[in-house]
């Protein structure tokens, strides 16, 4: 399992990225889920299933209010 911090300007953890064996999970700096990316069916959901949209977009979800 392999993680990727995203930090703002100060320096600070707003969230990251976990990888998992054919998903990849947005978590926000206090560790709720964001949303999930399926690399099988190449589709973004939110933290409810709503699907974001095709190809990976976690990023945006963790920078998402």
């Amino acid at each position: 399992m392999a993680r990727q911090e995203f930090r703002d300007f100060s320096g600070r953890c707003v969230g990251w990225i976990e990888t998992f064996a054919g998903r990849l999970e947005a978590r926000d700096y206090a560790g709720r889920l964001k949303g999930w990316f399926d690399v099988r069916a190449n589709e973004t959901r939110d933290y409810s299933g709503r699907m974001v949209g095709r190809g990976n977009m976690l990023a945006a979800l963790i920078f998402s209010p």
